[in-house]
């Protein structure tokens, strides 16, 4: 049975539910258990092992008996380039349109979530199509590229026809916060580690692990966006949800979560806070 330890940031946890406050007002979350991808052996794992044992000498009597042919494994077919309708959208195709999406003056003008050139990239997906192409086999094909600009606080979006090239449509607005990118999450752990209100996390880290926690990559990582209300914490956090805010739910690589949920990272201006209460 796993332990759950108190002390440091609160507490380190295994697998339990915890409720997280996503902004002034509590909003309920669950964290997923540690029994997952990190965790071998036991459980379903065991059943399937079981299961396949079975069937292992259930085909080995059948071959004997010359009832049952030698099983084939195929290959899942390779990726083509372009994808058709509304498959999903191929590595070849996502490549394109970011590079198809911002203009050289667009890639100057940006900043990224270390102050790198150019907007942060935080996704492509498959477009909808048009009203009138629903049911038209031949309806172009378009994906949506989204970046959000550190220099302004401004999530880009741009629409381009796979078919043609061409960006069809474009936007820009403020106070509009998607998921974080995996990159914008690594850099929100790369400054909380460095900053002296991580303190408690690297301790926990250390309860967990007896390591010293110096990288983001120590850790497998989760996030939600923080939006905050005006003068209900720290005056830091005002501005949160116009700024790019982030609470990290961080979990030790085969290990457990760690309970980060009163600290939140603001990105845009690279400073960390700890809530009231």
């Amino acid at each position: 049975m796993r332990t759950t330890v108190r002390r440091h940031l609160g507490k380190v946890v295994a697998g339990t539910a915890i409720a997280v406050t996503a902004t002034a007002v509590m909003i309920g979350i669950t964290l997923p258990g540690t029994a997952g991808a990190d965790d071998t052996g036991g459980g379903k794992g065991g059943a399937k092992g079981a299961q396949s044992a079975g069937q292992a000498a259930g085909q080995q009597q059948g071959d004997a008996a010359g009832d049952v042919p030698p099983g084939v494994v195929q290959e899942a077919p390779a990726e083509g380039a372009k994808g058709r309708g509304r498959d999903p959208l191929t590595d070849d195709e996502i490549a394109r349109v970011e590079k198809i999406a911002l203009n050289r003056q667009q890639l100057a003008a940006g900043k990224d979530v270390d102050g790198g050139r150019g907007p942060q990239r935080l996704g492509v997906d498959l477009a909808e199509p048009e009203a009138d192409e629903v049911d038209d086999p031949a309806a172009p094909r378009r994906a949506e590229a989204s970046f959000y600009d550190y220099k302004d606080d401004t999530l880009l979006t741009r629409t381009v026809n796979l078919d043609t090239g061409k960006v069809e449509a474009t936007g820009a607005q403020r106070g509009v916060q998607p998921p974080l990118s995996a990159a914008e999450q690594t850099e929100a752990a790369r400054l909380l580690i460095a900053d002296p209100l991580g303190a408690g996390l690297k301790a926990d880290f250390k309860d967990a692990t007896g390591k010293e926690l110096t990288s983001p990559d120590q850790l497998r990582l989760a996030s939600m966006v923080y939006r905050a209300v005006p003068g209900a914490e720290p005056a830091v956090l005002d501005k949160c949800g116009e700024h790019r805010c982030v609470r990290l739910l961080p979990k030790v690589k085969n290990g457990p979560w760690i309970d980060a949920r009163s600290l939140v990272v603001d990105l845009s201006t690279r400073k960390v806070a700890r809530l009231a209460g």
